[in-house]
């Protein structure tokens, strides 16, 4: 089921894997640029129409309502609501510390200063069928909240009853999100772009989705803000001959149930710890309840790379820059830190991906395909902007005429230097 191959076998599976984000499909492209144009032109008409088309719900209301959020958590057990409270108490203690603050610098004569603000309003893209994840609400709406973010939306694809998961809607109201909208697709992400008349404009929208979603984030992108175009879920396991095969089996399997398209490689020095991954990952997706999901990702973009020395692992790691990255290793920390380019990292035996997913407190937002090169996970800073500003008095300027006039005559933007020439005339 999954392939065993040696560093020199694995370039062609490598450059599948970083191609498969598909996100120049002209299809795709032309449909979603006809989704976007309509809804822009026809608002909630419009979003009614492609909700009934793809969701095969009609809905009279797109908001979820008070009586819905009382039924919500009525249905929701304790024990997750918990669980739920203390992931996202984790959360805020890390994120709070990536706020950034306004700095001023002052002399006599000057005030310079970068003012921080928070974004007005957000829109939270929140996914639904195979990937319907409160987590998913944490991960993008507490950073929001700490930023200052005045206002929170989320939408979400209803289901066939035009209904939501209640722990979806839970988890919003744990986070402080102020509105919720039960729609999706596309539709969704044109409606919080141009605004309808039930559907706010945003500044910014955030969260992941599928291909239609992502094509039309990085369509309507500098019309709104976007936080990045997410490509399929993935992960690389660097190990050695001390790593415990069933851990990797299991967080292996763990990624690949995500999407036919997740990608789950080990990148291991053992041959042995290889084999007995491969028996383990065999007979653990047996019985896996979405091993219909499990066994074409492992087929097609799951591998396990072994390599003579620790430092080609390492190396092939850097290469992909995974949006993952778990290190069972005799010495993990000296391991990671070489590892320059990954979204997230996880060290040892007792740090399977999941605790990032929905427990540590680190964001799960991370990027994909590649992108870790010179991507960040999402964070607080994705939800502020910063402004600068300018003082200088007539003696500042007198000082500082004579440099602007030289730059301005090299560059031939003369009006540019009697801007400052113009100042002085009448002192003459």
């Amino acid at each position: 089921m999954i392939k065993i191959l040696q560093l020199n076998e694995s370039k062609e599976l490598i450059d599948k894997i970083l191609k498969r984000a598909l996100l120049f499909d002209e299809n795709i492209e032309k449909a979603v640029k006809g989704i976007i144009e309509d809804v822009s032109k026809n608002g909630d008409q419009a979003v009614r129409n492609f909700t009934e088309k793809f969701d095969q719900v009609l809905m009279d209301r797109f908001e979820v309502t008070e009586d819905e959020i009382a039924e919500a958590f009525k249905n929701t057990s304790a024990e997750l609501v918990e669980s739920l409270t203390k992931a996202k108490e984790n959360i805020e203690a890390y994120h709070i510390k990536q706020k950034l603050e306004s700095y001023e610098l002052k002399t006599d004569e000057t005030f310079l200063q970068q003012k921080v603000m928070p974004l007005n309003r957000v829109g939270v893209y929140v996914p639904g069928g195979k990937a319907s994840y409160p987590s998913t609400v944490l991960m993008n709406c507490i950073p929001a909240k700490i930023a200052g973010v005045n206002e929170v939306v989320i939408v979400t694809p209803p289901n066939k009853s035009g209904k939501i998961k209640d722990s979806i809607i839970v988890a919003a109201k744990l986070c402080g999100v102020d509105r919720i909208f039960k729609v999706g697709g596309a539709q969704a992400v044109a409606a919080l772009t141009f605004g309808t008349e039930s559907i706010p404009k945003v500044d910014k929208i955030v969260g992941p989705g599928n291909i239609f979603v992502a094509m039309a984030k990085k369509q309507v992108s500098g019309i709104v803000g976007i936080d990045m175009i997410a490509g399929p879920t993935e992960i690389v396991i660097l190990a050695d001959e001390s790593a415990n095969p069933k851990f990797i089996a299991a967080d292996l399997l763990a990624q690949a149930e995500h999407d036919e398209m997740a990608s789950s490689i080990l990148i291991t020095t053992s041959t042995n710890v290889a084999e007995q991954v491969a028996l383990e990952v065999e007979k653990l997706t047996l019985t896996m309840p979405r091993k219909n999901i499990i066994e074409p990702s492992l087929k097609n973009y799951g591998a396990i790379i072994v390599t003579e020395k620790i430092t080609e692992a390492i190396d092939l790691v850097n290469d992909l820059a995974p949006e993952h990255v778990e290190v069972m290793t005799e010495k993990p920390f000296e391991v990671v830190e070489k590892i320059i380019n990954a979204g997230g990292v996880f060290i040892g035996d007792y740090t399977p991906e999941s605790v990032g997913d929905y427990y540590g407190g680190t964001n799960h937002t991370l990027p994909t395909s590649g992108t870790a090169r010179f991507s960040s996970p999402l964070s607080v800073t994705d939800f502020q902007k910063k402004m600068s500003v300018v003082y200088y008095s007539k003696q500042a300027l007198k000082e500082a005429k004579e440099h602007i006039e030289r730059i301005a005559e090299e560059e031939e933007l003369f009006a540019h230097g009697y801007a400052a020439t113009v100042r002085f005339e009448e002192d003459k």
